[in-house]
């Protein structure tokens, strides 16, 4: 009778320890590509508003020191997810890092070729012997060439001066008469509190394949399905909560991080990004991957073309 009390008392201690376990959080490490910003929306909503802990998610959000490293990391298995860019996904998944798209977090391009709007610069074909600033080498001459393409013009008739980070700044100082690379949702906000007006031209309507700009990316050999379903379900949740209710939304996102991310700049642009999310962040739209491979691999961007099924998993 003793000994059966004693069965009885262990078995139900571990089964109390497997409870415990099993009611623990999965904790998960999320890398971004910057410094938080509107861009990040639904990932700050869903941590702010609980949204990965009812899905089971303790989430540890970092911001990297060298925005080259997220996927790099992922690839290492030194972290469980990052965010990158759909054509910096291209070129990994080319070069054999063992990474897979595990969701969508902004769904369109939100890259341009900016100009002032002073009347200098009214159409692509003015800018024949201008001079275009960049901030990073790289796939500007496939992309801009081919938005030249599009008014008869070509990559050499133009001046690609490399500006650094100071895009803004040196389109406002006449230093250069166009930047490539800056955002439709930051850059002309930027410009605009500073007394400039700036027109934007987009690479998709000149040529260039549409694309997701920001995606989430997991390791391909030992990534966890259960954990990307659940983290997935917890950002379309945000995502929603965002559409539905953009002003509180924003005081849920800036109580984050009230000192760095309660300002004028980031205020409109989280206006200009709420149409920018995914509201399907797990769909899967393969075409547009392979379409968008194609083109860096006829511009050589890519040495070898891989195929989207290869590196897009379903976890819907």
């Amino acid at each position: 009778m003793k000994k059966s009390f004693i069965l009885t008392a262990l078995s139900l201690t571990a089964a109390l320890l497997s409870f415990s376990a099993q009611a623990e959080d999965k904790k998960v490490t999320l890398m971004l590509d910057w410094f938080v910003n509107p861009n990040h929306g639904p990932i700050v909503i869903a941590q702010q508003l609980g949204y990965f802990k009812q899905q089971g998610l303790s989430v540890d959000i970092q911001e990297p020191a060298d925005p080259s490293m997220p996927p790099k990391l992922v690839a290492a298995g030194n972290i469980d997810l990052a965010i990158t860019y759909q054509p910096n996904l291209i070129i990994d998944v080319s070069e054999k890092l063992p990474l897979v798209r595990s969701a969508t977090l902004i769904a369109t391009p939100l890259n341009t070729l900016m100009v002032l709007d002073d009347g200098k610069i009214n159409s692509l074909s003015d800018l024949k012997g201008k001079k275009v600033g960049i901030a990073i080498s790289g796939s500007e001459e496939a992309i801009i060439g081919k938005m030249l393409e599009s008014v008869q013009l070509n990559y050499q008739d133009v001046a690609i001066i490399n500006v650094g980070w100071a895009l803004s700044a040196s389109l406002a100082s006449g230093k250069v008469d166009a930047i490539w690379g800056g955002l439709r949702n930051f850059e002309t906000n930027q410009l605009e509190l500073e007394g400039f007006k700036a027109k934007a031209y987009f690479p998709e309507e000149h040529g260039v394949p549409v694309y997701d700009e920001l995606v989430f990316v997991a390791n391909a050999n030992k990534y966890d399905a259960k954990m990307i379903k659940a983290f997935n379900k917890a950002i379309e949740q945000a995502t929603i909560y965002i559409v539905n209710h953009p002003q509180q939304a924003w005081n849920e996102f800036v109580s984050y991080a009230p000192d760095t991310l309660n300002n004028e700049l980031n205020k409109r642009a989280w206006r200009d990004t709420l149409t920018r999310f995914s509201l399907r962040p797990a769909a899967i739209d393969l075409k547009r991957y392979n379409d968008y491979a194609q083109f860096m691999f006829d511009n050589k961007l890519i040495k070898s073309m891989p195929k989207a099924k290869d590196y897009m998993p379903m976890f819907e």
